[in-house]
């Protein structure tokens, strides 16, 4: 095991992110993993385009991609796809570092990502304020989804409603 790189979300903010590598901020630690991989990008990219023009058709908010949400003074999570509703972003500038949670993360597993990190990184979303999270393992064509309360249900297939009148198909996400 190599030596923890221990900062501040204020490091991390002034952080030249190096080219092949995505990094994160968890309780002061710097996570570093590999870029993803095409087919992660794709899954991302399914869930993405539907999800945006649903939320955009009905005003609900924004959806990004790849954006970091400092979800505590010492932790910054970048999920593969997020909500944020209209009432948060009411109160919120756009040009700054976002300190809130979304309202919903989706995470793609990579082979790189440990289930342990996985499950904390969700922790850390739903005790941030995070209404649901959306974890997806490719390989195992899994999914599990993660609301308030300790509430998970997990899918091998069909469809996942993620907000009230959007639902995805887990085998066209998969493809």
């Amino acid at each position: 095991m190599g030596t923890k790189t221990m900062m501040t979300a204020e490091q991390y903010a002034a952080l030249d992110e190096p080219d092949g590598v995505r990094c994160e901020l968890s309780e002061g630690e710097l996570i570093v993993s590999p870029s993803p991989m095409l087919f992660h990008n794709l899954i991302a990219n399914r869930i993405n385009l539907p999800l945006t023009g649903f939320v955009h058709q009905n005003r609900l908010g924004e959806v990004v991609m790849e954006t970091d949400f400092q979800l505590t003074e010492d932790t910054v999570r970048r999920p593969d796809v997020a909500f944020i509703s209209a009432e948060k972003l009411a109160h919120i500038d756009p040009h700054k570092r976002l300190q809130i949670a979304p309202d919903l993360a989706v995470e793609v597993a990579s082979p790189s990502d440990r289930p342990d990190d996985l499950m904390h990184k969700v922790q850390q979303y739903l005790n941030a304020g995070t209404a649901t999270v959306l974890v997806i393992y490719p390989e195992a064509h899994l999914a599990y989804l993660y609301r308030g309360h300790g509430k998970v249900e997990v899918f091998e297939k069909g469809l996942i409603e993620l907000l009230p009148g959007f639902t995805i198909d887990l085998d066209e996400i998969l493809g």
